[in-house]
């Protein structure tokens, strides 16, 4: 294994669990504030709107590369 290779991999997969640490973070921001079904909607789409979009871009970057 070549440090490229190993540096992608180690990327892919840290970005990964940091995405899904932060949708963690939103998930228990809304529950300890009580803040019902409609308030956890609007917390999971306006904070997590911009993961979203970085992820949108990624795969698009990917496919638009071939």
């Amino acid at each position: 294994m070549n440090a490229e290779l190993f540096e992608t991999w180690a990327m892919n997969i840290g970005i990964t669990l940091l995405i899904g640490f932060m949708f963690f973070i939103i998930y228990d921001l809304g529950k300890r504030s009580n803040a019902g079904k409609f308030g956890m909607m609007i917390l999971l789409i306006g904070l997590g709107l911009g993961m979203v979009g970085f992820i949108i871009k990624t795969v698009l970057v990917e496919v638009l590369d071939l």
